[in-house]
C-alpha cells in the first residue's frame, strides 16, 4: 500500500474501492456497423481510394469507422420472415426485390431517402446459439441489395451476420453484396441486429438512433441502436 499519494495516507486509501477493464475484440464482434473501407472492388474502396496510397501501417486513412456520423432517421422494418408466416427464412434463402415490395405493401409504407432498412429473416430468435444463428444465412439476393440503394437509403442492417444471402449466388464475388453496398453505392451495413422485439410488437416504422465507437481507420465498429416506434402494424 502507498503511504502517500498526493497527500492521502494508507488509513484513507484502504476504504477505496476500485475496479477496471481492458477489452480485446474483433471490430466485427456483435451488432456492429461495417465502414466503407472494409471491402473494395477492383482494386479500391469507395470514392476511389486505393491502398497504395491510403492504407497505412495499421489502418486505412480514409472511409474507417470514424467516418460514419451518428444516425438519426427513420427506420423500417421489413420482415420477410413474417410475410412468409415462418419463425426464421430457410438456409440460403434469398430475398427477392418482390419479397421487399411485398413485405413495404403489407406494412403501408414506401422508402425515402435517407431511411435505413432493417431485414428481418428471423434468425436473431436463436440467439445465442451459435450453430442455428450462423452460417449459410438468409439474406438480400444481389438484385435486392441494388434495388435499395436505389431508394437512396443511408444505411442498411440485418438480423444476421452479412445483410446478404450466404453462401453466394455469384462464381465471381463471394460477398457481391458487402461489394456493392459498400464500395459502389457508399452504404454502411448493420449487422447481427436483434430484430424480434420490434416484429413481436408490431413496430414497422420507428425512429432510428445509433453511433458507432468512433475507431480511427477501424473497417467496422460496435453499434448499439435504438428504436422509437413511430407506427405500430395494426
Amino acid at each position: 500500500m502507498v503511504d502517500n499519494l498526493n497527500g492521502v495516507g494508507e488509513h484513507v486509501n484502504r476504504h477505496v474501492c476500485y475496479s477496471g477493464d481492458v477489452v480485446f475484440m474483433y471490430t466485427h464482434t456483435g451488432t456492429h456497423i461495417d465502414s466503407l473501407n472494409h471491402f473494395g472492388v477492383d482494386g479500391q474502396i469507395y470514392n476511389g481510394y486505393r491502398p497504395e496510397e491510403n492504407l497505412g501501417s495499421r489502418t486505412w486513412t480514409k472511409g474507417g469507422a470514424e467516418t460514419i456520423p451518428p444516425i438519426i432517421t427513420r427506420g423500417v422494418l421489413l420482415d420477410i420472415a413474417g410475410l412468409k408466416n415462418v419463425d426464421c427464412l430457410p438456409d440460403s434463402y434469398a430475398i427477392t426485390v418482390a419479397d421487399l415490395e411485398e413485405a413495404l405493401d403489407k406494412a403501408g409504407l414506401a422508402l425515402q431517402a435517407g431511411d435505413v432498412p432493417f431485414v428481418r429473416t428471423g434468425r436473431m430468435r436463436y440467439w445465442p446459439d451459435g450453430t442455428k444463428t450462423l452460417g449459410n444465412p438468409p439474406g438480400l439476393s444481389l438484385d435486392a441489395a441494388r434495388w435499395l440503394t436505389t431508394q437512396n437509403i443511408a444505411a442498411i442492417g440485418a438480423d444476421q451476420e452479412c445483410v446478404e444471402v450466404g453462401p453466394s449466388e455469384h462464381e465471381d464475388n463471394w460477398l457481391p453484396g458487402h461489394t456493392h453496398f459498400l464500395a459502389e453505392a457508399g452504404v454502411p451495413m448493420v449487422e447481427l441486429l436483434n430484430l424480434e422485439e420490434l416484429a413481436k410488437d408490431g413496430v414497422q416504422e420507428f425512429c432510428l438512433i445509433a453511433a458507432p465507437i468512433r475507431l480511427r481507420g477501424a473497417s467496422g465498429a460496435p453499434m448499439r441502436p435504438l428504436a422509437m416506434a413511430l407506427r405500430k402494424n395494426a
